[in-house]
């Protein structure tokens, strides 16, 4: 099975580039299952019931988030009304949404789960999320074998923390969050895919997609400003994984870095 995962989708520029260039590459790379960080898709912050009704008209399977999911009113209303879009699992009880799904998707016997994580270092002190993928992986042993981790942090060590603890326990581990793609792309000894951030889905003349005046004007001033999207050098970024399909362990992992005009 070969899976996409997108790296962070930021604003207009990052859906727009998905909508022009995903089709293709998932027809070229001939990928099964895709996988999109979704949380900044909404002018940067958060995403919408319309921004997610645009992006589910690309071939997209699951929504993964992280700290931004909350920022947009409108989504955390009719969360629940979208299974395929999910929030961190280690947010406390009655938190609306989900942190995981299996999804069956033919002709592959086995039901493909995607599990979202926050870190805690850095970022807010919710629960642990070592010991919430634990307690979900035991609830996942029946269901399905092929198991994709989006671990959305700050701090690299508690990603890389998550890949190891994990190795061998599920198929591959990702992260997001810093919006930069690293060159660390590995399949850990036991077979687990792993690469502490898949990178962002937008504007890269930018600061992680934001105009840089205005990120240079709060370090400078420190004070809080408005901060927009990005327009230029527009870039589609994440990884691809292959998975043997009898013992679902990784067995390959490729960065992906599309250009706009496709270069």
């Amino acid at each position: 099975m070969k899976i996409l995962f997108i790296g962070d989708i930021v604003g207009k520029p990052g859906r727009r580039i998905i909508k022009r260039l995903l089709p293709g590459l998932v027809a070229e790379k001939k990928i099964d299952f895709v996988i999109a960080n979704c949380e900044n898709a909404a002018g940067g912050f958060g995403v919408t019931r319309d921004i997610l009704d645009e992006l589910l008209q690309s071939p997209i399977d699951v929504f993964t988030s992280g700290n931004h999911i909350w920022d947009k009113k409108d989504i955390i209303e009719c969360m629940d009304e979208y299974r395929m879009l999910l929030r961190p699992l280690n947010y406390p009880e009655k938190t609306p949404g989900w942190g995981s799904i299996t999804v069956c998707k033919p002709p592959f016997p086995h039901g493909i789960s995607v599990i979202n994580l926050e870190g805690r270092t850095f970022m807010r002190p919710i629960d642990c999320p070592f010991r919430t993928v634990e307690r979900e992986l035991n609830c996942l042993k029946n269901k399905s074998n092929i198991v994709i981790v989006d671990i959305h942090a700050e701090a690299t060590s508690e990603k890389e923390a998550m890949g190891w603890f994990l190795d061998g326990k599920v198929s591959a581990v990702i992260g997001t969050h810093t919006h930069v793609q690293t060159a660390d792309e590995t399949i850990l000894p036991r077979g687990t895919a792993y690469i502490t951030d898949a990178g962002m889905t937008g504007a890269h003349d930018s600061i992680l997609g934001i105009r840089k005046e205005m990120v240079i004007e709060r370090f400078l001033t420190a004070r809080p400003n408005k901060f927009e999207v990005a327009k230029g050098d527009v870039r589609l970024q994440g990884i691809t994984i292959e998975v043997d399909d009898m013992n679902c362990r990784s067995i390959n992992i490729t960065r992906v870095n599309l250009k706009e005009s496709g270069g």
